[in-house]
């Protein structure tokens, strides 16, 4: 149990938080920058969410520490991903099936 809390393992965890964090800051940059590009809407959304995905990703693992939990754990939440997915995709195929592309009310 002392081992688990040696300076050089909470150096170690602290370089990793540094890291992960420098990550973020960085793909935020690389978020607001795309903005500027003036991008078509869906290519614009496209590469949002995929930067948002990643900074997801990120956070998940590491600072909710989801990368050292069980596999039950990983593929719940790789399931729950895909449901999202697929629930997003019916709504957008409903609104877009709509006459005009725009809901009735």
């Amino acid at each position: 149990m002392a081992e688990l809390h040696s300076p050089e393992e909470i150096r170690k965890h602290v370089r990793v938080y540094m890291m992960v964090f420098g990550s973020l800051a960085v793909l935020t940059i690389v978020t607001v920058s795309v903005g500027y590009l003036k991008l078509p809407i869906v290519p614009a959304m496209i590469v949002a969410l995929f930067i948002a995905c990643v900074k997801g990703g990120l956070v998940g693992s590491y600072f909710m520490h989801l990368i050292t939990e069980k596999k039950l754990i990983f593929w719940l939440l790789i399931a729950s991903a895909v449901f999202l997915f697929i629930m997003l995709t019916l709504f957008i195929w409903a609104h877009n099936s709509q006459e005009g592309g725009y809901l009735v009310s």
